[in-house]
């Protein structure tokens, strides 16, 4: 497992080496507001936990550095999930909706919350669209709300999850994340599905971009 990540990292390098410099959207940000869509960063996202007894993802940037975790201890289908930048901090929380058992739904926090969270306002939270009828022209998977609002959504995701093809759209049609297959065979090592792209345009939280990886993992694998 080791070999495989420092094998990710220097590919990771190596890819984006001629590549021109790419700016850094800021952290804070989540709408995607900004019109140069060439401005994005690429994550390497790895459907493994460094740590031998946990499942989870490790992610990688385009110089090679660790920059954000999942450490799951529980397997199966956890109650939480909590997303780590690089050295373990804490940077989201997410747990699964307890109300609504007929729709996969999860409650995004700020950080580290506790055991009972009520004090803890969400910033987001994420529902699984369920199409029984299968109309759903648009391929949508899940809609993503901003808190307290419920009636309209401030993203979709669109795609197949299965497929490692994925678009996060914001109200104004804008795409300001996608998932990739990353396709590419080398040193003897495919890929296949365990390690793929993530794409995040300028003005676009990357660990929130990251958050609805975990949850689109929860909801379709």
């Amino acid at each position: 497992m080791r070999n495989m990540f420092f094998f990710l990292k220097s590919l990771s390098r190596s890819v984006h080496d001629d590549e021109e410099p790419q700016e850094q959207p800021e952290l804070s940000k989540t709408d995607g507001g900004s019109n140069d869509d060439d401005l994005c960063t690429s994550l390497t996202v790895w459907r493994k936990s460094l740590l031998i007894s946990c499942n989870g993802f490790t992610v990688i940037d385009s110089n090679g550095n660790l920059v954000y975790r999942v450490d799951n201890y529980m397997g199966g289908r956890p109650k939480e999930l909590v997303l780590m930048d690089g050295k373990g901090n804490s940077i989201l929380t997410m747990r699964r909706c307890k109300n609504l058992r007929l729709v996969d739904t999860w409650v995004i926090y700020g950080g580290e919350v506790g055991d009972h969270c009520t004090s803890e306002k969400p910033i987001f939270y994420v529902k699984k669209c369920i199409n029984i009828l299968h109309t759903n022209k648009s391929n949508v998977l899940a809609y993503v709300y901003r808190p307290p609002s419920d009636k309209r959504y401030a993203y979709t995701i669109e795609g197949s999850y299965s497929h490692r093809s994925c678009k996060v759209v914001n109200v104004k049609k804008r795409v300001v994340a996608e998932i990739k297959r990353k396709d590419a065979t080398s040193g003897g090592i495919c890929f296949g599905l365990d390690v793929f792209l993530l794409i995040i345009k300028a003005g676009f939280d990357p660990g929130f971009a990251m958050a609805l990886v975990l949850l689109l993992d929860q909801m379709f694998s």
